[in-house]
């Protein structure tokens, strides 16, 4: 089978470390797409670069799934890799196969492992959409969401001291938070989860990951999303302007 990974940010360099997580994660026999799109935010920080992260995002898993029904090879399904899981419900309606979103992938793999957990994201300003989503997956009562104070792209950066603020913050959510397991809340931390389980000792789910097997999961059993309600393929009508391209048909 063949799972598309989407960084909805345009930074490639991160784009390749998702890939790479998302490919130690795999079964055997599953092939890894890694993309991400040409329009958009170098990185989504917050809810303004989320919004326009969407139509880059959704142009690129409809461009995808089309290549690869020409070939003959239809994707088993598709991983949003950001944590703020950006235009996961726009995604399913486009998507012919499952779509699974990072965040919602870690909480419920988390909630597998132990009764409570903490989420360590980068920003502040990402702490209430996650907590948010949080509420929406029902885990709200279940994890405290902590944030490293952290941008995105100093993750890549080795002399940033991004990797010292994030333990730091960990340290604090299983002392002070009592947390039994770490979500790290950041597709760019995705190659981190070993190395910091094993430091701290319980468990530390990367979405990126889990989300790989959950799309495994569902397609070895031959499960799709519903085309019946909400995530119903869009109604073809006109779409004006810089969106026209868009429109559905």
């Amino acid at each position: 089978m063949e799972i598309l990974v989407v960084n909805p940010n345009t930074t490639a360099s991160m784009t390749a470390r998702i890939g790479a997580a998302a490919r130690d994660a795999a079964a055997p026999g599953t092939r890894i797409l890694a993309v991400n799109p040409a329009m958009g935010p170098a990185s989504i920080e917050g809810y303004y670069d989320e919004a326009l992260a969407v139509p880059g995002l959704l142009e690129e898993i409809t461009r995808r799934e089309r290549e690869a029904a020409r070939a003959g090879t239809p994707l088993a399904g598709t991983v949003i890799a950001c944590f703020d899981d950006v235009g996961l419900d726009a995604a399913r309606c486009v998507a012919r196969g499952p779509v699974v979103g990072i965040c919602e992938a870690a909480m419920q793999t988390a909630s597998l492992l132990g009764g409570s957990f903490g989420v360590v994201t980068t920003l502040q300003r990402s702490v209430p959409a996650l907590e948010r989503l949080a509420q929406r997956y029902g885990m709200a009562g279940r994890c405290r969401v902590r944030a490293a104070e952290v941008p995105v792209l100093a993750l890549e950066d080795p002399t940033s001291g991004a990797l010292e603020r994030l333990r730091a913050e960990i340290a604090r959510s299983l002392d002070e938070d009592g947390a039994e397991s770490i979500v790290l809340g950041c597709a760019g931390m995705a190659d981190l989860a070993r190395a910091l389980s094993q430091e701290f000792g319980v468990p530390v789910v990367d979405g990126v990951s889990a989300a790989v097997k959950l799309v495994e999961g569902l397609a070895a059993l031959g499960l799709r999303t519903s085309k019946r309600g909400g995530y119903a393929h869009p109604l073809p009508k006109a779409y004006a302007g810089m969106l026209a391209g868009f429109a559905p048909v």
